[in-house]
């Protein structure tokens, strides 16, 4: 597959600066569905194994989490 673009600049006396960009290569896809529908303040990211989600909501803040918890 090749890609093809072409940019034709043509003035007598003025100086013109013309930037031509393409899209790059995307890097490798995030096949995980991130639910924060229900995200409060201070919520932590964890992925739930029986909705194949990673979430963000009330369960899990940085305010839950505690000295000697185990995570």
């Amino acid at each position: 597959m090749s890609n093809s673009n072409s940019v034709t600049v043509s003035q007598v006396s003025d100086v013109t600066t013309v930037e031509v960009t393409t899209a790059g290569p995307q890097g490798p896809g995030f096949d995980l569905t991130l639910d924060h529908s229900a995200k409060v303040d201070n919520s932590v990211m964890y992925y739930q194994q029986s909705s194949g989600k990673v979430i963000l909501d009330s369960n899990v803040t940085t305010l839950k989490l505690v000295d000697g918890g185990n995570f």
